[in-house]
């Protein structure tokens, strides 16, 4: 149900509250920012295990003969490359080789496929899906059946008691007696799993996962974490307007079919991008944040303090000819320069013992 500020809640809010997480509106939601707060729960999924509240994340049912020939003609990735069982990162394309959404693919069986999708984009998703659907395939929003939790962590398996399993793949199972698909998926660069539950018993399964281990986290350690690892952020890094390739997804893009603004990826891709989406850190003490001036052209499109590397970290566009690791930017922060490299992704990396 929304509240007065029209703002909707997941499943978990009054577990939220009970916790004392400062709540914020979120992509039409209201939803936890922080509980401790975001440096401690961002060390704690680096280095143990943390548990995230994604309901809000929208799901979409794919259904029917044609299911499969209606997901192939829209999206970038090669679905022949999965089976059942097996998921996928992917992009949901238009004719101008913009990113609608990025989302992850899950095949149910040979003729049912679920998408999970960013929650501001699931309506826009959905429309999108309805209106080009065939004859022989079923769309359906189903997002307010489902809870989902995301279980993030070097440790995360071993706290639920969960066996390993090869990422992207999922399989039905259960925490505790509490029914769930355990997804071997995140976005975070760490171990783990997202949960997916029915929404009445959602509640139930975040207190089973806290009490065995897991901190609660919230929407500022996610996005940190995320940034850490560069992975982008649909709304910040890439949209509508930007390209595939210009954004370092050529990898989820399978130029030998077609699908919705291939041809004009296949164009980019050859004539190559006039910009990059480039990672950089910054060499003085400033903290870059989204929309701030790249002197040498383009813009800041995320930006924070990393908690590991004590480091103001980020994001952005910048002319194809300066894209390459190790060059230098100068960014405008609250009209000040302040010095940044660019470095290869990810910038964070975990150091093996």
């Amino acid at each position: 149900m929304p509240t007065e500020a029209g703002l909707r809640r997941t499943p978990l809010y009054e577990h939220h509250v009970a916790l004392g997480a400062r709540m914020v509106p979120f992509a039409g939601w209201e939803m936890p920012v922080q509980y401790d707060g975001v440096i401690p729960e961002h060390v704690a999924v680096r280095e143990d295990c943390g548990a995230f509240d994604v309901s809000h994340m929208g799901e979409i049912d794919v259904e029917g003969p044609r299911a499969r020939q209606l997901l192939g003609s829209l999206l970038s990735n090669d679905l022949g490359r999965i089976g059942i069982g097996e998921a996928q990162y992917t992009l949901l394309t238009n004719e101008r080789g913009g990113i609608v959404d990025d989302l992850i693919v899950y095949q149910l069986d040979a003729c049912r496929f679920l998408l999970i999708v960013n929650a501001s984009n699931a309506d826009t998703d959905f429309a999108w899906l309805r209106e080009r659907e065939l004859r022989g395939s079923d769309v359906r929003n189903v997002s307010d059946q489902y809870g989902l939790i995301a279980v993030q962590g070097p440790r995360s398996l071993e706290r639920l008691g969960l066996e390993d399993a090869p990422a992207f793949t999922f399989a039905e199972g259960e925490i505790d007696g509490i029914a769930c698909m355990v997804n071997r998926t995140g976005y975070t660069g760490e171990k783990g799993v997202e949960l997916l539950v029915m929404a009445e018993e959602a509640g139930d399964l975040w207190e089973r996962v806290l009490a065995r281990g897991a901190k609660p986290c919230g929407l500022g350690a996610r996005d940190t974490l995320r940034l850490e690892v560069c992975y982008p952020l649909h709304g910040n890094d890439i949209s509508p307007e930007t390209d595939a390739i210009s954004a370092g997804l050529g990898w989820v893009c399978a130029l030998d079919r077609d699908f919705t603004g291939a041809e004009e990826l296949r164009r980019v891709k050859e004539q190559g991008p006039t910009e990059r989406l480039v990672a950089f850190v910054m060499e003085e003490r400033a903290i870059p944040r989204q929309g701030m001036p790249i002197a040498e052209g383009g813009e800041v499109t995320s930006g924070t303090h990393s908690p590991m590397l004590d480091r103001g970290i980020g994001m952005g566009y910048v002319p194809a000819g300066l894209a390459g690791p190790g060059e230098e930017i100068t960014i405008d922060v609250r009209g000040k320069p302040r010095r940044a490299k660019i470095v290869q992704k990810p910038i964070y990396e975990r150091e093996e013992h």
